[in-house]
């Protein structure tokens, strides 16, 4: 049996046992967890030194050292997402509907765990501590690969974690982490069927379409977010410029993140100057089409691929359009799905964007940077899904469970 088959037998076993864990067990667990990350602080934030260390000779851009750092803020921040999933409603159990057949059966569904869920991220070590919470609170083993970036930050929030399962009597590989970061074992992850039921990757495009392409595991898709802001004709233009100026600045290297803005031409002269004035007093460089460019001279020529680019740095695109219906059609063109907003104060335009915008969030007259599961009211969340199965947009508990059918008779039998 080789290193991955063990972690997987390991991980079923351990799932077994949380499938009949009762919710006020999984809250003393997880508040265990989370006392034993914060008395683990010092190795954490030590480990997670050595990790920016690295990242910073490497010559890794400063908005992807910002999610890879971990700050005792930040580290409390994680331990208080182990406290809030504690204080939402446990979905494992819940019977969601019976029926009762002409031939007597009563048939019901039941929300049950997935099982053992894989985890392959990049960068981003807050994610260890709110995959695990979520995952265990569902009643799901987790077996995490995150990046090399930051496997010293992941191995000692891990060992925390494994620390606070066992102070609560809980058996630890319900946690377990592949601390192999080589591309090998990534891919025999994502062929390891036999023992994990879904896999859900966080991070870039390339890691996405990596996993998508390789593995014989179930996979939701996560987090690539080229994200638009749409200033339509009727737009309040402060309005426009404080949204854009927070989806856009307020943090860069996370994937709700507006990267690209379309602007309705008959407000275009009056509008991005002002646009130029304020994004350029953050640094950022606006990549324009040939219309931008002729209205203002601070604008960089934008390349065709320019459209469809995740930034995730101090650039963001802008095309210029004669309609609304040209902003819905560019916008769905180069999307991925993730989050999208139309600034407009008429409402046949907000409930058209609604409508015809195929996103997983859409937004009217508000910043794209809510598309989050602590925003929404989820709790944590597992990453934001960009497909249309079983999950859409961010993921909290209940998108960790499936349903199995409980069928009640009193000797039946089909003729």
């Amino acid at each position: 049996m080789n290193y991955l088959e063990q972690l997987g037998t390991k991980a079923r076993k351990a799932a077994t046992a949380l499938n009949l864990m009762l919710q006020d067990d999984k809250n003393r667990t997880l508040k265990a967890c989370a006392k034993s990350l914060m008395e683990a602080q010092a190795e954490i934030l030590t480990a997670n030194e050595d990790d920016v260390r690295a990242a910073e000779n490497n010559g890794v851009k400063s908005s992807l050292i910002d999610r890879l750092r971990l700050t005792p803020d930040r580290l409390q921040g994680m331990a208080d997402g182990l406290l809030q999933i504690c204080a939402l409603p446990d979905p494992i159990g819940e019977v969601l509907n019976m029926t009762v057949r002409p031939n007597g059966l009563t048939i019901g569904k039941k929300v049950v765990p997935m099982g053992v869920i894989g985890i392959i991220y990049e960068s981003r070590p807050n994610v260890t501590a709110d995959a695990f919470g979520l995952c265990f609170k569902a009643g799901n083993a987790v077996i995490l690969r995150g990046g090399s970036d930051a496997i010293n930050s992941n191995k000692a929030i891990v060992s925390a974690l494994r620390q606070g399962l066992r102070t609560a009597g809980c058996n630890e590989d319900a946690l377990q982490l592949i601390e192999d970061t080589s591309r090998e074992v990534a891919k025999d992850f994502m062929r390891l069927n036999a023992y994990v039921d879904l896999l859900i990757p966080r991070g870039g495009a390339g890691l996405i379409k990596t996993v998508v392409e390789n593995s014989t595991i179930p996979v939701i898709e996560t987090g690539t977010g080229n994200c638009h802001v749409y200033v339509d004709e009727y737009a309040d233009f402060n309005m426009a410029l404080d949204i854009i100026d927070n989806a856009k600045t307020q943090r860069l290297g996370v994937c709700n993140t507006c990267e690209s803005l379309v602007v309705h031409e008959k407000v275009s002269k009056e509008f991005l100057p002002k646009l130029y004035e304020r994004l350029h007093a953050k640094e950022v460089e606006i990549r324009a089409d040939e219309k931008g460019c002729s209205i203002c001279n601070g604008f960089v020529p934008a390349e065709e691929e320019d459209y469809g680019t995740e930034y995730l740095d101090k650039i963001i695109s802008l095309k210029v359009v004669d309609s609304i219906q040209g902003a819905i059609d560019h916008i769905n063109h180069y999307s991925t799905k993730h989050s999208e907003a139309i600034i407009t104060k008429d409402y046949d335009h907000a409930l058209k964007f609604l409508n015809e915008i195929d996103s997983a969030a859409v937004y009217v007259n508000a910043s794209t940077r809510f598309t989050d599961g602590n925003e929404f009211g989820f709790g944590a969340e597992i990453g934001i899904s960009t497909q249309k199965l079983h999950a859409r947009g961010p993921m909290g508990l209940k998108e960790l469970t499936t349903t199995k059918y409980i069928i009640f008779g009193n000797g039946q039998i089909r003729e």
